[in-house]
């Protein structure tokens, strides 16, 4: 029989010491030897740095064991005040640069931060590790499923430690509920649930506009092809066009959904759903705010993703989770770095609390203190190649699960999955489509 193993082997050349069920790197260890000097800081450049990006710039230069040496933005304003930010934290203000092409051309850092929009994630990692570079990409992986194949790929061929921002990963507390899981405390599982909340406003019907002088409009477009700038896409609504966003399945049921198929220790499904639609306000978001997807993993497990960008009310009581439903009881994990364990009769037996917080409220950086655990963790990958607790295979699965979602949305259809390759068996000419994209002339991916 195919394995998963065997299939990446004859599909990447190089990947061939892959395990999928996140137990393991890309490479193994020894490849990883003396990449950087145990006793060097890494030097780490931060590529987007509007809202999320600046977050992880001032947590890095907090930390003693790397410098943040470089900034690259393609909006003026954000790049002046994350070196700004930058300087009053270390004294020192890292080089800016508007240009991604400009700055990988330098050799003043060993390693990239990517928090890009979305359709830039997977162009931008392939392009630090052709230069050499060692990468931490924020979620998703990637705009579409065919780029989750050519990361993995150029991580094999340049040997890259590339680390995703699946930051719960890295949690103790939630590492100790998905033990929890797997250990068979609430027995054996065969279904789990992930959602997220919110309320988020309307954006509107925007209007073409003259583009920002501190815009660039053609760098922040980059590899997508071109558009006319219009006054309601920068900065964040970009999320909710598929031109260039992945809707709120990816924006953060990434996360969630990664923590559902962890705990139910599965890869790729068998068949995917989904319903839903675009249904509080009549504006330009295209993506749904209201959406349910639902996996079935086999005879295994299977689970769903309920997402409501509009509408706060919470499950569980909780604004966004995951919920396991075992045999003998069921493990419910919100957004910080706690958990809760009820017997099958709904009866609090168990409940694990944080001193480090994840605050809700703070858009720019819920979970700072959490966060250091995750980068220390893709420290140790580059200095001492230990294992990464969201290796860029494992993450590629966890958003390929929804951008199956998404597919399934547009296309109206049940999607049948090979759970080894993670193709789709019953493609047809839309589906297809929807497993690339088109790319500005000259911006094209290659590896």
């Amino acid at each position: 029989m195919l394995t998963r193993k065997d299939f990446l082997k004859h599909a990447f050349a190089g990947a061939a010491t892959v395990s999928m069920g996140g137990v393991t790197s890309v490479f193994s260890a020894n490849s990883y030897n003396n990449i950087v000097g145990a006793n060097e800081k890494i030097r780490i450049g931060v590529i987007g740095v509007n809202s999320r990006g600046r977050a992880i710039a001032e947590c890095l230069a907090k930390l003693p064991e790397c410098e943040v040496t470089y900034i690259c933005d393609v909006d003026s304003r954000a790049l002046a005040k994350c070196q700004q930010a930058v300087k009053n934290i270390t004294g020192k203000t890292p080089k800016g640069e508007k240009d991604i092409r400009k700055m990988l051309e330098s050799n003043e850092f060993e390693a990239v931060c990517i928090a890009t929009p979305d359709h830039w994630h997977a162009p931008a990692a392939i392009m630090a590790m052709q230069a050499g570079k060692h990468v931490y990409l924020e979620k998703p992986t990637s705009h579409n499923p065919a780029e989750n194949e050519m990361l993995i790929r150029a991580a094999s061929k340049f040997n890259r430690v590339v680390q995703v921002g699946n930051l719960r990963r890295s949690w103790p507390n939630v590492k100790a509920a998905i033990n929890e899981v797997r250990s068979g405390t609430i027995g054996k599982v065969l279904y789990a649930k992930s959602w997220y909340t919110n309320n988020r406003a309307s954006i509107g019907v925007g209007k073409a506009a003259p583009v920002p002088d501190w815009l660039d409009w053609d760098l922040w477009q980059g590899p997508a092809p071109r558009r006319e700038f219009r006054d309601n896409i920068v900065h964040y609504n970009w999320h909710w066009f598929w031109h260039w966003g992945t809707g709120e399945a990816l924006n953060n049921g990434t996360h969630f959904v990664d923590l559902m198929r962890w705990g139910l220790d599965v890869e790729y499904p068998t068949k995917v759903s989904s319903v839903g639609g675009r249904y509080r306000y009549q504006d330009d978001w295209e993506c749904p705010d209201t959406q349910l997807i639902t996996y079935q993993f086999g005879d295994k497990a299977s689970g769903s993703w309920e997402g409501r960008s509009c509408n706060l009310q919470p499950v569980d009581n909780l604004g966004c989770g995951v919920a396991f439903y075992g045999e003998s009881g069921t493990l419910l994990l919100g957004s910080g770095n706690g958990y809760i364990l009820n017997d099958i009769k709904g009866r609090r037996i168990k409940e694990v609390k944080s001193d480090l917080k994840f605050e809700e409220g703070n858009l720019l950086n819920p979970s700072e203190a959490l966060d250091v655990f995750h980068f220390r963790n893709w420290f140790a990958g580059m200095k001492r190649g230990e294992k990464l607790n969201s290796n860029i295979v494992d993450a590629c699965i966890s958003t390929q699960l929804v951008q199956y979602g998404n597919i399934a949305q547009r296309t109206g259809k049940q999607l049948e999955i090979d759970p080894i390759s993670g193709r789709i068996l019953n493609a047809d000419g839309h589906i297809n489509k929807l497993w690339g994209r088109k790319y500005q002339k000259g911006w094209e991916p290659k590896i």
